[in-house]
């Protein structure tokens, strides 16, 4: 059972992306981003809130990669958080418990909960003209449906949620929702809906928009054709850039890990290559919140002369979790015992949908996700990127993850 395991895992190609957003106000701080150590978060509920969506992000990716193991994986923790943390504000009772349970926010206050996250887009918002990092929610509902006032109220304060209602059952329904899926995602994600269920009576959604350039940019004109090793011994050919430089590393037990920057040298990407010997499915079953946790400071200042070698791709990606977020012990606010009474009567989640884009190149990243919740009634050195890798995006001031994903083949 385990080979069987190691060969699905093993399929194609993960990449450990992680993008670590440090915004420093010194040099002391600039030190520590240098040498991948994590700013500390004065706000302890920030911090919670932080550490909050890392532990909800892994478990759901790790839930994903054991349903589907040989497939390219790619999602934004903190777009399907916010998205459910909206809808978590309409909760009530045994609903309410478990969402917050489910989400790792239960050691939170609701009014904590709200003022973190509107302090978590404000930073995310403002990291200067070199990145652009944009976050966008909105709620549209039936226009025949009366919602509570403080939930809409909520929501709009802490989440500048845009609010409108829309009639679903209007053939342009879904092309209004869907040019604001586009508008928000710099048009890298057009659509998320293809028909309104008659059923559904409110939709819930979050959209994030990612830009960064390389702080140096991989020379269009070295990007070749080389092989990479894909997990069932066969070979595919991809366009591999090459750079020369020096990169901040960590060796752990069974990977190495080497960290590009982007624009002004405050956000980073991160690349966790498990070894030769090893493989993804080994680094993925020590992957967790705890081990990342601890992993982000061992990053050595010391850095290497290295040839960075890393394939150029672009994935899409969509799922629906439903089953996963159940799994995880969300089941109740999908079934007739869901009690959210704190937006409306009679209202359960029908179902929540993710989408996200990514495209990696010589310029640099380019990511965004959207996820809508459906309520209804009821030489030298040289470091290869040549197989299976996993990323995230990952803001080192908020300590959040913005996304995490799987590749196992690039596109």
């Amino acid at each position: 059972m385990r080979n069987d395991w190691t060969r699905l895992i093993l399929i194609g190609y993960v990449g450990v992306v992680i993008l670590c957003f440090l915004s420093c106000s010194g040099s002391d701080n600039l030190t520590d981003a240098m040498n991948g150590v994590s700013a500390t978060i004065e706000d302890p509920d920030l911090a919670s809130l932080a550490s909050a969506n890392t532990e909800f992000g892994v478990k759901l990716l790790q839930d994903l990669r054991e349903r589907k193991p040989n497939t390219n994986i790619f999602i934004s923790p903190l777009s399907i958080s916010i998205a459910l943390t909206m809808t978590f504000n309409g909760s009530v009772g045994e609903t309410a418990r478990a969402m917050a349970e489910v989400l790792a926010i239960d050691m939170l206050d609701r009014n904590a909960v709200n003022r973190s996250n509107m302090t978590l887009r404000e930073s995310l918002s403002s990291r200067g003209p070199k990145v652009e990092i944009s976050i966008a929610n909105s709620i549209w509902y039936r226009q025949d449906v009366e919602l509570n006032l403080d939930f809409l109220e909520r929501n709009r304060q802490f989440f500048e949620a845009e609010i409108a209602s829309l009639d679903f059952a209007a053939s342009h329904a879904t092309e209004i929702i869907n040019e604001w899926v586009g508008t928000n995602t710099n048009g890298k994600i057009e659509k998320i809906i293809d028909e309104i269920d008659p059923l559904t009576l409110l939709l819930l959604m979050n959209a994030i928009y990612f830009k960064g350039g390389w702080q140096d940019k991989f020379d269009k004109s070295q990007t070749r054709e080389e092989i990479f090793y894909l997990s069932d011994g066969s070979t595919k050919p991809v366009q591999m850039m090459h750079r020369e430089g020096v990169y901040p590393h960590f060796r752990g037990a069974n990977f190495e890990a080497a960290r590009l920057t982007y624009g002004d040298g405050d956000i980073s990407m991160y690349i966790f290559l498990p070894n030769q010997n090893s493989n993804l499915n080994e680094f993925l079953d020590g992957f967790n919140a705890e081990n990342w946790k601890n992993w982000l400071p061992q990053f050595s200042p010391v850095r290497i002369d290295s040839m960075m070698i890393l394939p150029r791709f672009k994935l899409e990606y969509e799922v629906q979790l439903n089953e996963p977020l159940k799994a995880m012990g969300m089941e109740i606010a999908f079934g007739d015992s869901a009690d959210f009474s704190g937006m409306g009567h009679g209202l359960s989640i029908s179902e929540v949908r993710h989408k996200t884009f990514i495209e990696v190149n010589e310029e640099g990243t380019e990511a965004a996700a959207v996820t809508v919740v459906a309520l209804a009634e009821s030489a030298p050195p040289v470091f290869r990127v040549d197989r299976p890798f996993f990323f995230t995006i990952y803001d080192a001031k908020t300590q959040t993850m913005l996304f995490i994903g799987i590749v196992t083949e690039p596109m």
